[in-house]
């Protein structure tokens, strides 16, 4: 029995993609917020469930690119086919705003090449679909919302086509960036993830569902500064 217990934490992640795919369609977008929040959650227990059990097997690993191909891959496209106009009600509104899909293909490709590339068990080769997801939530509730009083910047059509672009490119970019599992809890090694921990928490509390896409370009900045600082390959 306690082999399935992981798999049935992954089969939640997919429920919740789902929801959330729906809450977006049906403007319900603060519904569609926590729901991709528990996917995190759940995408981060089942791993750790299976290893904690020891029951970790192919099924399991075919399971959660599934579900993450879902909840990281069709939720991100729903929220980017929503700032674009998208409007399930509206047939007029479908053929651009379907442009936001293209993150969801993107992501595709991020999902198989991460589980055939040996190189990332501790760094990410590329941006991980769930930060991606993270920033495109967290775009669309600024948007939605004029959080930060800046939702105004991001009607235009060429700004989100733009985004898309940047973000399809980094998720299957050869860019490294540090995972953020944590091998030892020490300072030593671990100064970048702090750093992002730290700020990450600062944004939370000033700058609320905002924070969530603002969290993704400090990733991504102190990972492009760590990278600048790592020592060259010795061969």
């Amino acid at each position: 029995m306690k082999r399935h217990i992981p798999n049935l934490i992954t089969l939640g992640n997919l429920f919740l993609g789902c929801a959330a795919t729906l809450a977006l369609l049906r403007g319900e977008h603060f519904v569609a917020f926590w729901c991709f929040f528990g996917s995190v959650w759940l995408d981060f227990a089942d791993g750790l469930t299976a290893r904690l059990l020891r029951v970790q097997g192919p099924l399991g690993k075919e399971l959660d690119s599934l579900a993450d191909m879902v909840s990281f891959g069709v939720v991100p496209g729903t929220a980017y086919f929503v700032m674009l106009g998208g409007d399930i009600t509206d047939a007029r509104l479908f053929g651009l705003p379907l442009l936001g899909y293209v993150i969801t293909l993107f992501s595709c490709l991020r999902l198989a090449k991460f589980n055939l590339d040996t190189r990332q068990t501790t760094d990410f080769i590329g941006l991980a679909t769930p930060s991606n997801t993270s920033f495109a939530i967290g775009l669309l509730l600024i948007q939605q919302y004029d959080l930060l009083g800046i939702g105004s910047w991001l009607r235009p059509v060429g700004v989100i086509l733009l985004i898309v672009a940047v973000f399809s490119f980094l998720l299957i970019s050869e860019v490294r960036l540090f995972g953020g599992k944590f091998t030892h809890y020490g300072l030593k090694g671990n100064e970048f993830r702090y750093g992002v921990l730290l700020v990450a928490i600062l944004e939370i509390i000033f700058f609320g569902y905002a924070a969530f896409a603002l969290m993704v370009l400090t990733y991504l900045a102190f990972a492009l500064v760590e990278n600048k600082m790592r020592p060259p390959a010795t061969t």
